[in-house]
């Protein structure tokens, strides 16, 4: 049940089936000069279509934007601001509660650090302002962390390497372009600096060529599945008396 692509009539009936949402979160970044911009929410908005099309969950429309600090200056990068993304997430899902849907999972597929922290504290925001409502915030790379690691090859690969461009190659191909490089930036620890290209011209944080669709198709199944736990845990999950 892809919310945009509802009628009235097709939500209330929907109702009817399940007071779940699932909400892709993602970005609009850099990622080489091999990946698509948009590549951090196509990942979470397709882990959120298959989802839907093994159980009954509502589906919202994309977040398609994040907080984008490190890539804030490669070409293409859309960043918000801290502010911006918590009051978004808060007015979204405060929307979603007034339909009926109580149970809330934000999923990211941007890892960014800043950024997934900001979910964490909206969704903690509207823990005390909607009594019924249960929420689960978690990123695509938690999910998949501890069963996929055997399929990636890449140590310490995190934007645009191997496991993202085995995403792209298995679900949308025709995005995916030559120029893909080897890179792992390092940034000053602790210093706040101006010019981050200096520090990450890339945009890489891994290796690229050890991409492959066969394991992007693996990798996503392994999110599909981690997120099916996730609702189904969410959905029984009951909520002990205070003291």
């Amino acid at each position: 049940m892809i919310i945009e692509e509802l009628t009235s009539q097709d939500f209330l009936e929907g109702l009817t089936k399940t007071q779940t949402v699932l909400i892709p979160v993602g970005a609009t970044e850099g990622h080489g000069a091999h990946l698509p911009l948009g590549t951090d929410s196509f990942q979470a908005i397709d882990v959120c279509h298959r989802l839907a099309e093994r159980r009954a969950v509502f589906v919202a429309p994309p977040i398609l934007y994040g907080v984008c600090r490190s890539t804030s200056q490669h070409h293409g990068t859309l960043s918000l601001r801290t502010e911006t993304l918590k009051s978004l997430l808060i007015d979204i899902v405060e929307a979603l509660y007034r339909q009926g849907l109580r149970n809330f999972v934000v999923l990211s597929g941007h890892a960014g650090g800043t950024h997934n922290a900001t979910l964490l504290d909206a969704g903690e925001c509207l823990m005390p302002l909607l009594p019924e409502a249960k929420i689960a915030v978690v990123t695509e790379y938690d999910l998949a962390a501890e069963e996929g690691k055997g399929l990636i090859e890449t140590v310490g690969d995190s934007h645009a390497g191997e496991i993202e461009a085995s995403r792209m190659l298995s679900t949308r191909p025709h995005l995916v372009k030559e120029g893909a490089v080897e890179a792992y930036p390092t940034f000053p620890k602790h210093i706040l600096v101006r010019n981050k290209l200096h520090y990450w011209p890339s945009g890489v944080w891994g290796d690229p060529s050890k991409a492959s669709a066969e394991k992007g198709s693996e990798i996503e199944e392994i999110v599909v599945d981690a997120l099916e736990r996730l609702v189904v845990e969410l959905e029984e999950f009951v909520e002990p008396d205070g003291c």
